[in-house]
């Protein structure tokens, strides 16, 4: 019989000895850990109470359960706040994105129609071009066979293009004009300042610059900027969305001044603003023809006269007049554009 006694604990020790799987059980509320991680993020604090309370119970058989259950429901709890935080921050670029690609798109749109009028004859209403402007003689516009001037390597040292598109008052985001963009040395400068979120439209009257311009878009890669072949009275850009129009010397070649300065203050937003660049007629060691040069008393005889007002001017430049004009909203006389 004490025989038969003393084997009852011996039967009982293989039982407690299981308590060698204690590991076991510490490695699967790991696990229920990692998988109290994944069900926070997607459902939210109820499931990491709900869940958390299984893992504690869990735990409780190793006597872990408040500190698994602490640390196991802040951390899920974080990160889960994070994820939100996150998901938010995606949507937001997201809806820019789209925001953005959908202006591109309809700006292709307008680009096709406009450039299927500009090749049409005038539209009547529309009077002929002119030779002079308030007693000035307007200047030819350069061909496209002389592009290569524009990207010149001395440019920079004459002009200090650096210097004025440092105060040029362009920012990131904004939509902007590039005015007889030419082969695009400025488009291509006015497209990095305004990033990704921003968008360039660049508007010549001679489609053979927008190859050109459109040749180095390709293998730059670069996709916020859309050309426009506009015509000599109308730049074709859309109404009230435009931050800043730059137009670098060649406002002096519009043939048609009035009705191009209408349509650009029509396009720009009530607190937008033009650029102009025009060399300084006022100093003879401009080495410009003096056709292509504006003094500032002429350039405040047209523009003010056409719904503008000078709002601002850097006179850092070594060769030209650098002007900024907003819209005069007093302005009554406003002429309607064709």
């Amino acid at each position: 019989m004490q025989s038969s006694e003393r084997s009852k604990p011996q039967q009982v020790l293989p039982a407690v000895s299981r308590l060698d799987d204690l590991p076991r059980v510490s490695s699967a509320a790991s696990v229920g850990r990692s998988s109290l991680n994944r069900i926070a993020s997607r459902s939210g604090a109820l499931w990491v109470l709900l869940v958390g309370l299984a893992v504690g119970i869990v735990a409780g058989m190793c006597g872990d359960a408040p500190r698994v259950w602490g640390a196991a429901s802040l951390t899920c709890w974080q990160e889960g706040e994070q994820e939100t935080e996150l998901d938010a921050r995606r949507n937001s670029i997201e809806q820019r994105r789209l925001a953005v690609q959908q202006e591109r798109e309809r700006a292709r749109l307008r680009r096709q129609e406009g450039t299927r009028e500009s090749t049409d004859r005038m539209p009547e209403g529309v009077p002929p071009g002119l030779t002079h402007y308030k007693g000035r003689e307007i200047a030819q516009t350069m061909h496209y066979l002389g592009a290569p001037w524009l990207t010149r390597e001395e440019r920079e040292v004459e002009e200090k293009c650096s210097l004025m598109l440092a105060n040029c008052q362009v920012k990131s985001g904004m939509t902007v004009c590039d005015m007889g963009c030419g082969n695009g040395f400025y488009t291509f400068r006015l497209a990095e300042m305004v990033g990704p979120e921003g968008l360039v439209y660049a508007v010549d009257i001679q489609p053979e610059m927008l190859v050109l311009l459109r040749e180095e878009m390709e293998r730059r890669g670069v996709d916020n900027i859309v050309p426009i072949v506009g015509s000599v009275h109308h730049p074709r850009l859309p109404a009230g969305q435009i931050d800043a129009i730059l137009l670098a010397d060649v406002y002096h070649e519009f043939s048609h001044p009035e009705q191009m300065l209408a349509a650009m203050r029509q396009s720009l937003k009530p607190d937008g603003f033009a650029i102009l660049l025009e060399f300084r007629a006022e100093d003879p060691r401009v080495p410009i023809k003096p056709l292509h040069k504006m003094s500032k008393e002429q350039i405040l005889l047209e523009w003010p006269a056409n719904g503008f007002k000078l709002r601002d001017q850097f006179d850092g430049l070594t060769w030209q007049h650098m002007m900024f004009f907003g819209r005069d909203e007093a302005f009554a006389a406003e002429k309607s554009v064709p």
